[in-house]
């Protein structure tokens, strides 16, 4: 079995086919034919995302029943405010494949703005008369588009997301377009997975 950690860029697709003018998974480095990415993220969302060809780690960490905590940087707009924080905590109301979802209670808090993420490209855009403020989010469900969807509900759209950790498996040593092989003892135990 394979198994590779990457930090995947803005605007980057989480497949291996080309869509426009996007980038994709193949681009970022050669990776056997029959890998693929564990879930994924968004063209417009950064950071982790496992890739492998073991089966039965995907079942494992997408199967919702297993509510894996994962880690979210977010740099949202406007300077939010505590009453957001709770309602992001308690959980918001938001529409998923056209049904309202009650997202499940979080842990949530401001946070200064990350030191050790790499730079955006394109740089999110300023505007000096409308701060941004950044939130770490801790969800244990996976919806799509959740984190952008729970913002928004609370009044403070997503500028920037990063998913920054999976249980215990950070990107915290990783940089921009960064790929790294990991064996599946090491992966599995980061990623509390028995097997």
């Amino acid at each position: 079995m394979d198994y590779y950690i990457i930090y995947k860029p803005y605007n980057m697709l989480s497949q291996f086919t080309q869509e426009g003018n996007r980038t994709s998974l193949k681009d970022l480095y050669d990776f056997p034919s029959d890998v693929y990415p564990v879930g994924r993220l968004d063209a417009d969302s950064e950071g982790l995302l496992i890739l492998t060809n073991d089966t039965y780690l995907n079942n494992a960490l997408l199967n919702p029943k297993h509510g894996h905590n994962r880690k979210y940087l977010v740099q949202v707009d406007g300077q939010i405010t505590d009453e957001a924080i709770r309602k992001l905590q308690d959980g918001v109301q938001i529409k998923i494949n056209k049904k309202i979802y009650q997202t499940k209670p979080c842990n949530s808090c401001i946070i200064d703005a990350p030191e050790h993420l790499p730079e955006r490209i394109p740089p999110v855009r300023y505007r000096a008369n409308i701060p941004t403020s950044w939130i770490e989010l801790n969800l244990s469900e996976g919806k799509n588009r959740q984190v952008r969807k729970m913002t928004a509900k609370v009044g403070f759209p997503t500028l920037r997301l990063i998913r920054e950790r999976i249980e215990d498996l950070s990107i915290d040593h990783l940089q921009g377009e960064a790929v790294t092989q990991i064996d599946q003892t090491t992966l599995y135990e980061l990623l509390r997975i028995n097997k």
